[in-house]
């Protein structure tokens, strides 16, 4: 049993003023109790919240607190490496038409990869694929 967790989840976690704030913060600390089972993420999430976290908040202190979270013992992050970003390459193509992300695209292809059913977004694309867990 495993959960992965995207950009938005970690994002609403940290920022009190995000519309999603009270169901990520609910979802990240049972996922951090062992709820789900083992949690992970990949180094193009950690790249994106950052960068979404300057961008949004425009406060250091949340970046900060958003990487110290994503960076903690409990969570895996895994590193895209090249057969993951073909298979992100094909997945991004192959879904052109729904406009997802190529960093969604690399998810898709981790979660593939080691067999993670679940994750915790707000991105409606995923549903369907994977057992969404929030919004």
């Amino acid at each position: 049993m495993a959960v992965f967790i995207d950009t938005g989840a970690f994002m609403a976690y940290r920022n009190k003023k995000d519309v999603y704030h009270s169901e990520a913060d609910d979802l990240l600390r049972r996922a951090l109790q062992k709820e789900f089972g083992a949690i992970y993420t990949t180094d193009f999430i950690y790249d994106e919240t950052l960068t979404l976290a300057m961008v949004r908040t425009g406060n250091k202190n949340v970046a900060k607190d958003v990487s110290d979270v994503m960076l903690s013992p409990r969570i895996e992050m895994m590193m895209i490496d090249d057969a993951v970003l073909n298979k992100a390459r094909k997945l991004f193509f192959r879904l052109f038409d729904k406009r997802i992300s190529f960093t969604d695209a690399t998810t898709m292809a981790v979660m593939q990869q080691q067999h993670i059913g679940k994750i915790i977004t707000f991105d409606s694309h995923f549903k369907g694929l994977f057992e969404v867990l929030g919004g």
